[in-house]
This record gives C-alpha cells, sequence and structure tokens, in this order.
C-alpha cells in the first residue's frame, strides 16, 4: 500500500494558489538512478453534466510492460473545473484509490502536466509529492511555454521552453509520424530519466503502456458502470 502525506483540500481558489506554492517548493529533481521494477499508469475519466469520476491505476512489470494489476474507483469530485489548477479536482479520488495500490510502484506516469504548469505544479507534481514517488507528467496537448516542431523518427525531442527562456519539459516524438507528447518532471526524478521511461514505456503505440492501459480500463469502467446504472 502507498504511504501518502495529506493536506487539507482547499475550496476556493485563493487557498489553493497559495497551497500550490508551498507544495511546489517541495518538488525534487534528481536522477532516477535504480532502474524501476513496477511502473504505474493513472487516468481519470468524467460523467458528462455530473461531478461524478472514475479513477484508474494500473501496475506495470518493467521493462517487459507486463499488466500485472489494476484498480478502479469512482467518486464525486467537489472542486470545479479551472485551468491551470485541475489537480485540486482530480487528485483526491485519484489519492484515495492509490491507498489500495499494492505493491508500491517505483515510478507513476500521469496523463497531464509536472513542471510545465504556469506554476510549475501540475497533476504529476502534485500527485508525487503526496505520494512520495516518482513521477512523470506524460501529456498530449501543450499547457504553456514554447518549442520547435521535432523530427519526425521515435526519439526526436526539442526543449519545452518557458517565457523567461528556462527548460520545463521535452516535446518527444514517442513514435514515427505521430503528433509529440510533452514531458515533464513531476517529482523525483529529472528531465533525461523522464523522457528516457517515456520511450522504454512507447511500443507500438504513441502512448506510453502506463497511460495508455489506465486510459482504456478507465474507459471501460465508466462504461460499464453506465450500463449498469443507467440515468
Amino acid at each position: 500500500m502507498v504511504t501518502l502525506a495529506s493536506h487539507e483540500w482547499p475550496t476556493d481558489l485563493k487557498s489553493a494558489a497559495n497551497l500550490q506554492r508551498q507544495l511546489a517548493s517541495q518538488v525534487i529533481q534528481k536522477p532516477l538512478t535504480n532502474p524501476p521494477q513496477i511502473i504505474a499508469g493513472a487516468d481519470l475519466a468524467f460523467k458528462k453534466n455530473s461531478n461524478l469520476a472514475y479513477a484508474c491505476v494500473v501496475l506495470l512489470t518493467f521493462p517487459e510492460l507486463t499488466l500485472l494489476k489494476y484498480f478502479t474507483l469512482k467518486g464525486p469530485v467537489d472542486f470545479p473545473y479551472i485551468p491551470g489548477y485541475l489537480s485540486f479536482r482530480e487528485a483526491p479520488l485519484l489519492l484515495n484509490l492509490f491507498k489500495r495500490v499494492k505493491p508500491e510502484p517505483d515510478l507513476v506516469f500521469f496523463d497531464g502536466q509536472g513542471l510545465a504548469h504556469p506554476k510549475k505544479f501540475g497533476l504529476a507534481s502534485h500527485m508525487g509529492v503526496l505520494l512520495n514517488r516518482p513521477s512523470i507528467g506524460c501529456a498530449k496537448s501543450r499547457l504553456i511555454g514554447t518549442f520547435k516542431e521535432p523530427g519526425i523518427e521515435k526519439g526526436c525531442k526539442t526543449q519545452l521552453m518557458d517565457k523567461d527562456g528556462g527548460v520545463i519539459g521535452s516535446v518527444v516524438r514517442t513514435r514515427n509520424n505521430c503528433k509529440p507528447l510533452f514531458i515533464s518532471v513531476g517529482h523525483l526524478i529529472d528531465l533525461d530519466s523522464s523522457i528516457d521511461f517515456v520511450l522504454k514505456c512507447s511500443t507500438r503505440f504513441k502512448i506510453p503502456e502506463p497511460t495508455r492501459l489506465a486510459h482504456n480500463l478507465v474507459t471501460a469502467f465508466k462504461k460499464e458502470d453506465r450500463n449498469v446504472n443507467p440515468q
């Protein structure tokens, strides 16, 4: 079972912004020197016109990328949808689910941002700090920053830069001739290690296996629940 840090979840934007600033200072960037044996992927889905959300965490062996276990949970979300503050909407349900996750993962992939965020504290960083686990933000779209388009072959990459010229992530081609992904540090890992593991976990598909399987399973979980409990 994953041991979690905790904090009070704010209900207003001002409190959320203050907490974001405090927790952002706890993010640690360092190389992941011990190869992971178990990698997790996490994703959420939301019920349309509702405050109900569905969460999934998958555990894969590494480097084989064999599905070991998966866990699902549904529940209400209380914080409103506000760009830049999505972790306050998504993290509480994910954290409740991670309480059931066993064995503990050595690295966690999130379908979202880490440091490539206006406050340098996206979902991958927020969850990484609270889980005290190495974490990677692996997003399909850019939230902030500028970049040059990488080459068309798998492994090509360019830097994602903030307005001050600092590197906040990388734009990485994970499959030939496919749109690149936006990779950033979550917590307890550095950018080079993040890119390396994203590429090692991207096999036949553009999306790395941890988040691809989590997405597929949470979509199926949501669909099954809809069929069992029609509205």
